[in-house]
């Protein structure tokens, strides 16, 4: 029987084919590999000779969350910042064809693996967008590559999972573990998930959830120790400081990261870090509120390298 939502990736990657990207995958180390879509100009064999005709593109990194990979996730930001950066899109490990041997199952050795693929990608300098997990990542690549992160944009995340914020939040939303919610094993479950994660309601048919589950969470065992490793022991670990423009952007309804979670952590971040909410949207709020979501993206990433502010 057909999975509906995998005979629906033909269709996807053609779209990101059309806003100029390809498929690559990057050894980062013996067997660790991590998979990326990146801009197709990069790919091309340049000769010693040629001159870039314009100035180069900024470099936009799109880092997903828990319960998808990286086109799923960004599909509809991919295309609006095309036009004006040169846009990778990553599969963090144990997500979309990435893998490793390696034991280490934290943020950190995502983001030291992501910072390496980067590296022999010829990326240098680049922007951050992060996600949930990603925006976790992010911060943690920002912090460890100040030379190599210019900006970053977080949605739906905080800077470190300490053992008190997840017991907190997953009693006040009724679960008993990350797992629980984050990797559900039936139709129900997915459902759930959803629920909290949206701030509209949304009907699937039970067929399309099923395929969802079937498709989307593999790897079950590496991702739940990735949630082990995102747990930290300190009540109140230090803040970093960092030393790029950082900018929290909010669905005001998020169930998951509540938006005083992010007006509370701006505070901690300093002066340089901006916070902004979108109404009637919750933690995906990158796919409930696309338009929206993209105008502020691109409105920040614009104040970052343009003078001049994108309609």
């Amino acid at each position: 029987m057909v999975n509906l939502v995998e005979a629906q990736k033909p269709l996807l990657h053609g779209l990101i084919k059309l806003a100029g990207l390809r498929p690559t995958t990057v050894e980062i180390e013996p067997e660790t590999f991590m998979t990326f879509w990146v801009p197709a100009s990069t790919l091309k064999d340049k000769k010693p000779e040629s001159k870039p005709k314009s100035k180069p593109k900024p470099t936009v990194i799109l880092i997903h969350g828990f319960a998808a990979e990286g086109l799923v996730t960004w599909q509809f930001q991919i295309g609006a910042l095309s036009k004006k950066y040169n846009v990778y899109v990553p599969d963090l490990l144990f997500f979309g064809g990435s893998t490793t041997t390696n034991a280490d199952r934290s943020p950190a050795y995502q983001a030291a693996c992501l910072a390496i693929a980067l590296g022999k990608l010829g990326v240098s300098q680049c922007s951050l967008v992060g996600f949930s997990y990603g925006g976790m990542v992010a911060f943690k690549l920002a912090e460890m590559r100040p030379d190599l992160v210019e900006a970053l944009v977080v949605s739906g995340s905080i800077l470190a999972m300490t053992e008190s914020v997840s017991e907190a939040e997953l009693s006040r939303m009724g679960f008993k573990s990350s797992a629980e919610l984050l990797l559900p094993t039936s139709v129900d479950g997915l459902k759930t998930l959803l629920k909290v994660a949206t701030h509209r309601k949304l009907w699937f048919p039970d067929c399309l959830h099923k395929d969802y589950l079937e498709v989307m969470f593999t790897n079950r065992k590496e991702r739940s120790e990735l949630l082990e490793g995102l747990v930290i022991a300190e009540k109140n670990p230090d803040i970093p400081k960092f030393p790029q423009k950082i900018h929290l952007l909010w669905g005001e309804n998020d169930q998951i990261f509540r938006m005083d979670i992010a007006q509370q952590m701006k505070e901690k971040l300093g002066e340089k870090a901006t916070c902004e909410g979108i109404q009637k949207a919750g933690h995906l709020v990158h796919l409930e509120r696309p338009c929206v979501y993209n105008r502020c993206l691109k409105r920040f990433l614009a104040s970052v390298y343009f003078e001049e502010t994108p309609k």
